[in-house]
C-alpha cells in the first residue's frame, strides 16, 4: 500500500510542476503586445515563404 501512496504523491508533484510551468508560459506570452506580435509572425512568415522559394541546397538527385 506505500508504494500507491508514493505514486499518488508523485503524480500530484508532476501535476504542480506542470501547472506552474504552464503559468510561466503564459506570463511570458501574455508580456507582449499586439503590435510585437503581429511583427513576430510577419518575420516568421517571411522566413518561410523564402524557406519555399529558395533552392535547396547539396548535390540533385535528378534521375
Amino acid at each position: 500500500m506505500r508504494v500507491w501512496k508514493w505514486i499518488g504523491l508523485a503524480g500530484v508533484l508532476a501535476g504542480v510542476a506542470t501547472g506552474a510551468a504552464v503559468a510561466r508560459d503564459e506570463r511570458v506570452r501574455r508580456h507582449y503586445d499586439a503590435a510585437e506580435i503581429r511583427e513576430r509572425l510577419h518575420r516568421r512568415h517571411d522566413e518561410a515563404v523564402a524557406r519555399e522559394v529558395a533552392p535547396p541546397d547539396g548535390p540533385h538527385l535528378g534521375g
